[in-house]
């Protein structure tokens, strides 16, 4: 059968990554959700896409199918920024 781990708000957490670790790994994957988002939202082909942000039509193609290994969370502030959004860091106590 399955083993069931209940998630929490960081699924990286959940499968075991350290907390440093899945804490950078979900900023990653929320900035890549919201700009995959960003661009379906807008009805930009890849290549309108690519030129907007400044990357290559493959790299664009890597963001929707989210390949979240090719992305560092820089890159990914920088290409927020490109299309006009203001990347914030909150910090809370931790649990």
């Amino acid at each position: 059968m399955f083993d069931i781990i209940k998630a929490n708000d960081n699924i990286f957490l959940a499968l075991g990554s350290p907390q440093q670790e899945a804490d950078v790994l979900k900023m990653r994957a929320d900035l890549m959700i919201s700009l995959a988002l960003y661009v379906k939202e807008r009805g930009w082909t890849q290549e309108e896409a690519a030129e907007r942000l400044g990357i290559p039509q493959t790299r664009v193609a890597d963001l929707v199918q989210g390949k979240w290994k090719k992305f560092s969370l820089d890159m990914l502030i920088g290409l927020a920024t490109r299309v006009g959004k203001r990347v914030r860091l909150e910090l809370d106590e931790a649990a």
